[in-house]
């Protein structure tokens, strides 16, 4: 007897994933209202403080590494804006082609490897030459830290996309939105034109910019964190529409929050500033 995919199952064969004994939507609805407050509540004030917050948590914020928006520091350095935009723009790539759940092929998974390598080096190259006795490989700058950090935003959409369909869906499509060779230049194009648009630090740029790699670093972090809770929920693969996902998305944004507020917490109790590092 032949046996099928999540891709292949038939929509009446589970019961509704929105069906629970438990008022788990209540429970995490309540405690992440509860989170927030906490968290807005013992950050720097302001919406540029709440969005410094975020990269707090994640980021080194080195100034001479940053883009600055007139004469104030974006959240996150040059290497982390583009981690950060690179995935948010590869996600949404993804996603608005569908359900498609197959990982890339070997192609595109060696031009992915490839950028995560290049990030890799430039991130060693550049942290070896804070120490004075070495010059490192090559010179270190803001242009390959955005580069490289873009590559690697890429990758990582590509790994996420996959897994949260198949995670998430009871039926997903057996293709990857990354497949061809004309899918992969579409997204590579975007990614350069992103990457030339920030390169001019035009404040036009450097604003949204800084805005949709902050936010999307909590983004990406529930999205990830969503896929933890469908299987402590025991709901992989039972959910059939976007509007099911809100219990598994709940617990995804209360654990991403719990995250950066743990981090922030942890990086305040060691050096009592909300400032970045210095070189």
């Amino acid at each position: 007897m032949k046996q099928t995919t999540p891709a292949e199952q038939p929509d009446a064969a589970p019961a509704s994933p929105t069906q629970s004994k438990f008022p788990w939507k209540w429970l995490l609805g309540s405690l992440l209202i509860v989170a927030l407050g906490v968290w807005l509540w013992l950050t720097p004030p302001g919406v540029w403080g709440k969005l410094w917050a975020i990269g707090y948590g994640v980021c080194h914020q080195i100034a001479a590494r940053s883009l600055h928006f007139h004469d104030q520091q974006v959240p996150l350095c040059m290497r982390c804006t583009g981690m950060y935009l690179g995935a948010v723009f590869g996600l949404v790539f993804q996603l608005v082609q569908g359900k498609l759940g197959s990982y890339p092929p070997l192609k595109t998974i060696l031009v992915m490897a490839l950028f995560v390598l290049a990030f890799a080096l430039d991130g060693v190259n550049s942290t070896i030459q804070i120490f004075p006795f070495t010059s490192g490989l090559y010179a270190a700058s803001n242009t390959l830290r955005l580069i490289t950090g873009m590559g690697m935003g890429l990758g990582i959409s590509a790994a996420i996309v996959p897994a949260f369909h198949q995670t998430m869906w009871r039926r997903w499509e057996e293709r990857s939105g990354l497949g061809s060779w004309k899918q992969l230049g579409l997204l590579l194009l975007i990614a350069v034109l992103i990457t030339l648009a920030v390169l001019t630090e035009s404040p036009w740029v450097v604003l949204p910019a800084a805005l949709i790699s902050t936010l999307g670093v909590y983004a990406l972090l529930t999205l990830i964190y969503s896929m933890v809770w469908a299987m402590i929920l025991n709901k992989q693969n039972a959910y059939t529409h976007y509007k099911q996902l809100l219990l598994p998305l709940l617990g995804g944004a209360l654990t991403a929050l719990l995250q950066i507020g743990l981090f922030d917490l942890g990086r305040y109790l060691l050096t009592g500033t909300w400032a970045g590092f210095e070189l």
